[in-house]
């Protein structure tokens, strides 16, 4: 048996620890034969454990404590600290491992429940459970999450993502405790008319709206300097916008698709430590195989 699960991209610029997509990047964990303890292979680096302290054997630990220990090979190309949900789909891949061996009967909705108490927002982990484009919402009184799906509008997405890492706590330590009302209140409308526009299908209008976020880019861009570099070629090339993917440093133009090639090309030619990928919305999230 094998479980994929993609990648994420969580804001969307001001769909601000609400909005995300599911793209084609993945985490695939592979389950093995029965062991007498669990390991897990992979090349993935010395830094992730290979036994059951590492994050996918414990969150199906907590799930279905009783399982039978196996080998599992663990592989993928989602880069860790990226902005791009690497933690998020290994959850969600330890929900499902325990789901399956454990014959839970999980719907996705409860799925989803789960992976939020965990990570703490959903994201991330509910487009890496549903795939294509989630609006989330956590009542943290009642922990209760509220999921709407919907088609994203076709288009091509232009990944750069850089070499070195940058730490989702150490991108949110640089935003403010509060804002004024004013500033939330428009901060608010453009958030709406984002997502009116993807669901309208109006890619020109959401791009634009991606990039007048007031919660959280205009503080981060402090620490991810090729932000603003990015906006320009994008703008200049016929883009229809671009955000941080999550707390960054990964930054994604969301482009027509006859546009991708020379934005491609324009960002290689920065010369910057970067990869340049081309990916496009995961339409199906979770797949056990």
């Amino acid at each position: 048996m094998k479980i994929r699960v993609p990648a994420t991209s969580a804001n969307l610029g001001p769909g601000f620890d609400s909005c995300g997509i599911a793209l084609s990047k993945y985490l695939f964990i592979e389950i093995m034969e029965e062991s007498d303890r669990w390991e897990i292979l992979h090349e993935l680096g010395s830094e992730i454990p290979n036994d059951e302290s590492n994050l996918l054997l414990r969150v199906a630990l907590k799930l279905a404590p009783t399982l039978t220990p196996r080998k599992i090979r663990m592989y993928s190309d989602i880069p860790l600290a990226r902005g791009l949900g690497s933690s998020s789909s290994v959850i969600v891949a330890g929900i499902e491992l325990a789901n399956r061996l454990g014959h839970l009967n999980l719907s996705d909705a409860q799925k989803v429940d789960i992976a939020t108490a965990i990570e703490g927002h959903p994201d991330n982990v509910a487009p890496a459970i549903y795939g294509d484009f989630l609006i989330t919402a956590f009542d943290h009184e009642h922990k209760q999450t509220y999921v709407v799906k919907h088609h994203f509008p076709e288009c091509n997405i232009v990944a750069y993502i850089p070499q070195e890492q940058l730490l989702t706590e150490a991108s949110r330590n640089v935003l403010p405790k509060t804002l004024d009302f004013s500033t939330a209140v428009e901060a608010s409308a453009i958030a709406n008319v984002m997502i009116a526009a993807v669901i309208k299908g109006n890619l020109p209008l959401a791009g634009k709206m991606m990039q007048a976020d007031r919660f959280h880019e205009n503080y981060r861009e402090k620490l991810i300097t090729h932000l603003s570099t990015i906006r320009q070629i994008c703008e200049e090339e016929g883009g229809y916008g671009c955000f941080l993917s999550g707390a960054g440093p990964t930054v994604l133009a969301i482009v027509p698709p006859e546009k991708a090639d020379k934005i491609c090309r324009l960002l290689h030619a920065l010369e910057t430590n970067a990869a340049i990928e081309q990916l496009q919305i995961d339409r199906e999230g979770v797949q056990v195989f």
